[in-house]
């Protein structure tokens, strides 16, 4: 099977006290893309990139991993992000960012695309979130589709608008994934649990929910389940979620919608106790830098 991630990149430069700035590959779906593809699954981004410093600094990355690029319109410069990393290793995002996604269809794969995933900023923002929702719609019918809104409050505009067009994805979707910080900014003052039994009514089987260093949770309509995180030494959290997410759509891989349904509390701690490993690589070390099969695998059996 093939996974078709559709979503930004954006050069992140990481910015922190006393330290030189550091450019690295971003942008959260591109990140799970490297991530899936570092565990040896055959992925396509469509993206945009345009042909600068940026650009090729990004796409080389991710085609040393394996990943198959896409491209759905130039822009006249790479979308950048400046993180700023305080004491705790915490990020901070500052962005100079367009999206104007244009697709007549599916990019080539390596083969049928199964899962297609989307999130973040490609998914929310105009004009080009009108060409991920429909090539998302389009697939759906023969692929599962996964969505993380990995929200970034100074792009999301009015929030009521843009609570809307989180939940028109959310609803498109069969397995969701956010942070405890985006469910704050989309729904103050509601539980983790409160925001995850609401979107299960819009049509996912699964929500899960990372909490940062208190862990994770999956929700279903007859689970819940919570996991601690490992016990790791933070570098920075840059990517973490993106690696959790890449972790979870690899364990996941071949199940249709009614496998995915058919998710009970033993398959739901296995999958948090694996995402949550691939998680502790990544804050470990600088950079969105998920772990490859080998890693990830020597991580859980040291956890």
């Amino acid at each position: 099977m093939s996974f078709l991630v559709i979503g930004e990149c954006v050069a992140d430069i990481v910015r922190e006290p006393g330290a030189a700035d550091v450019v690295h590959a971003g942008g959260s779906p591109a990140n799970v893309a490297y991530g899936l593809a570092r565990l040896g699954r055959d992925t396509t981004l469509l993206t945009q990139l345009a042909d600068d410093d940026a650009g090729r600094l990004i796409a080389g990355h991710l085609t040393g991993a394996g990943v198959r690029i896409a491209v759905g319109g130039a822009p006249a410069r790479t979308p950048t992000a400046v993180v700023s990393l305080d004491e705790r290793g915490q990020a901070a995002y500052a962005f100079d960012i367009a999206w104007t996604l244009t697709a007549d269809g599916p990019p080539a794969t390596g083969g049928p695309v199964r899962h297609v995933h989307l999130g973040s900023i490609a998914a929310v923002t105009a004009p080009g979130a009108a060409t991920v929702l429909a090539l998302t719609g389009r697939l759906r019918d023969t692929a599962t589709v996964s969505y993380d809104p990995n929200v970034r409050p100074a792009l999301m505009g009015e929030h009521g608008p843009a609570v809307a067009r989180v939940e028109r994805c959310v609803a498109l979707a069969d397995l969701v994934k956010a942070s405890d910080e985006d469910l704050a900014w989309l729904y103050p003052g509601e539980s983790p649990e409160s925001v995850a039994a609401r979107w299960l009514e819009l049509g996912p089987a699964v929500v899960l929910v990372t909490r940062g260093g208190a862990g994770s949770l999956a929700v279903t309509r007859a689970d819940t389940v919570a996991a601690g995180a490992p016990p790791v030494a933070v570098v920075d959290t840059v990517g973490a979620g993106d690696s959790f997410m890449s972790a979870v759509l690899d364990a996941l891989a071949g199940r249709d919608r009614a496998g995915l349904a058919a998710l009970g509390a033993d398959d739901l701690a296995g999958l948090l106790a694996r995402a949550g490993a691939a998680a502790a690589v990544t804050v470990s070390r600088a950079g969105a830098r998920p772990p490859d099969r080998a890693e990830l695998d020597a991580a859980l059996a040291a956890g």
